[in-house]
């Protein structure tokens, strides 16, 4: 019986030793960072959500092959964790909740558009979970929320460059706008180039007209525009309305030029919209045709791996988890307690001054939004997206 306790004994002190020896090396460092991602995978702009996801995956794919992310000279896998808000304002809060809560990921890229990234933003920033919005370009993603930040320029400064690009190339002295009330993107964007427009004593506005984001039938809005005999039409809204608006602006008989956002720089604006897109303009955050250096790789890369070419918002993800690894190897170090490596990479965000990505060189102001230049493109009677000037702040 002596022998059997002596023997018990010590089977139990080897058990304890294990397991101080197994909390010790749970404890010396986690084996992967988790990232979230905040996507519009359905819906009515489901082409964002994949061209975001199919570049996110290049750049997990090109870190983990080449042994994980080095932070405080140890390496760690990423992991990214998809999640679809289905391109709807109270989907993208409760995905947000869930990769917090459910997933426990030290931060989020996305939402892209601003219709989710503003009210995702909210719930992000009051739990305390850095956040970084591809594509948003509406200022209340980011305005008053140090845990928001993100990788595009802004709508007051988008604004004046449409009008100031209308005004010079089509020699425009009115405008006419229709955009989406129910998006806070593009309502806001519409407002700010009303206000530019008229500020720069370019001439009025002439009609200023707004539908719903589920609107199929634009016709009452388009013959008041047509009507008030506008120099352009300026049309803030997402492609899949574009391509409606603009072929049923031309069965009413405009003749004239659009000039369009951000919002329509994706292969599928063509798809839908054929030769009735051809030679109008938009502005936006980079343009595939004619691009160098790093840039032209990523773009070769990914036509080579999905067959088409990388929209905006699928350059501006790669650049937003490019500017979220910066802020992770800031942290200097990946502890296993989410809520303290989350305040770690928010500091580390804040601490980055400035940026180079393929979308461009981007210096950040207190509010955590980037001052870099804009694009303006020609869609050529290809179908392509063709550079036709920048314009810096």
């Amino acid at each position: 019986m002596k022998g059997f306790l002596k023997r018990a004994g010590m089977l139990c002190l080897v058990l304890v030793g294990c397991a101080f020896l197994l909390a010790g090396c749970g404890e010396d460092k986690p084996q992967t960072i988790k990232i979230g991602f905040n996507l519009p995978l359905t819906g009515d702009i489901p082409e964002v959500g994949e061209g975001s996801k199919n570049a996110a995956e290049m750049y997990l794919k090109d870190i983990n092959e080449a042994g994980g992310l080095e932070v405080g000279g140890k390496k760690y896998q990423l992991e990214f964790v998809y999640m679809d808000n289905e391109s709807k304002a109270e989907s993208a809060t409760n995905v947000a909740l869930k990769l917090i809560d459910q997933e426990n990921v030290v931060a989020i890229i996305g939402p892209n558009s601003s219709k989710q990234a503003v009210p995702a933003g909210g719930t992000c920033n009051d739990n305390r979970v850095p956040m970084i919005s591809p594509w948003s370009t509406n200022p209340n993603t980011t305005k008053d929320r140090p845990w928001v930040f993100r990788a595009a320029f802004l709508d007051p400064f988008q604004g004046p460059v449409v009008a100031d690009f209308a005004a010079k190339k089509f020699d425009a002295k009115t405008a006419a706008v229709l955009f989406d009330v129910s998006n806070d993107y593009s309502k806001g964007l519409a407002e700010i180039f009303k206000s530019s427009w008229e500020a720069k004593g370019l001439g009025p506005v002439v009609a200023f007209e707004s539908h719903g984001t589920k609107d199929q039938d634009f016709s009452a809005q388009l013959t008041t525009i047509i009507a008030a005999n506008p120099d352009f039409i300026f049309v803030p809204d997402n492609y899949n309305q574009v391509a409606l608006i603009v072929q049923q602006a031309r069965d009413l008989g405009y003749k004239g030029p659009f000039m369009g956002s951000d919002a329509w720089g994706t292969p599928d604006l063509i798809k839908l919209c054929g030769e009735q897109c051809y030679g109008n303009y938009f502005s936006t955050h980079y343009a595939a045709a004619g691009a160098e250096g790093a840039t032209k790789v990523f773009i070769d890369r990914y036509e080579k791996s999905y067959g088409d070419v990388p929209a905006d918002y699928a350059a501006l993800t790669w650049d937003s988890i490019g500017i979220m690894v910066e802020a992770i190897k800031n942290a200097g170090k990946v502890v296993t307690d989410p809520v303290e490596m989350r305040k770690m990479i928010r500091d580390g965000l804040a601490a980055i001054k400035s940026f180079d990505g393929i979308t461009g060189s981007s210096k950040f102001d207190a509010q955590g939004d980037p001052i870099k230049c804009a694009v303006v493109v020609k869609i050529s009677d290809e179908g392509k997206f063709v550079f036709e000037e920048s314009v810096c702040p």
